[in-house]
């Protein structure tokens, strides 16, 4: 490793602190945080290697030793925003279903309004036609819709079918829908009405299932 290379592996201290020397994966991990945080606030064509290299402090050198080219490193950064979505939406370990299921909801906005640029990126990248963007995109929707049924493994909700499964993953497009409209233009519906009704739909919807309860 060459001087340069050595001190931008380092981490930043304290003023008139010690620098902490951090591992290559530290300071991949590092950059990858910096990356999701520019990226809540501008499309990902706009998250350049020349942008992160400036906030980091580091040369766009060191950049392309961790990423290789421009490509790696904006699906690096979209799949550590997707792998964030998933771990802050997650519902609380206790409490009935829907309670759990309006603090998750509740949570998806939540990341939605603070990240909304790189989501939107996220979005209309996978539906114009990027496959790595699609397949990003493609992994988080099974692993929220797969959670909801782990979650859910008493069936205080849902039974876990085919059917089901179709209509969550159509509940998670109309979510996705409203809170994205919902962002840029509430049309005089509150936080908690847009809460309550994301949530309320589920049971709704699955009441329509044959053989549901609300079928009978």
């Amino acid at each position: 490793m060459t001087a340069n290379t050595e001190n931008d592996a380092r981490g930043d201290g304290s003023a008139g602190g010690a620098r902490t020397r951090l591992s290559p994966e530290q300071r991949r991990s590092q950059l990858l945080d910096l990356g999701v945080r520019l990226l809540a606030h501008r499309s990902l064509d706009e998250l350049s290697i020349d942008l992160l290299a400036e906030e980091a402090g580091i040369s766009r050198g060191l950049l392309y030793h961790y990423f290789g080219n421009k490509h790696a490193f904006h699906e690096a950064v979209v799949r550590r925003a997707a792998d964030d979505l998933i771990a802050q939406t997650a519902p609380p370990v206790e409490g009935e279903p829907l309670e759990r299921l309006l603090v998750s909801t509740t949570a998806y906005l939540d990341y939605v309004e603070a990240n909304f640029e790189g989501y939107l990126s996220l979005v209309k990248g996978a539906a114009g036609g990027n496959d790595t963007l699609r397949e990003i995109y493609e992994e988080a929707r099974s692993a929220l819709t797969d959670r909801i049924f782990r979650e859910d493994a008493q069936g205080g909700i849902l039974p876990d079918t085919a059917a089901s499964r179709l209509v969550v993953r159509g509940w998670a497009a109309m979510t996705e829908e409203l809170v994205l409209t919902w962002v840029q233009d509430p049309g005089g519906v509150s936080r908690e009405e847009l809460v309550a009704m994301i949530a309320g739909a589920l049971p709704a919807l699955v009441a329509t299932l044959p053989g549901s309860a609300g079928e009978r």
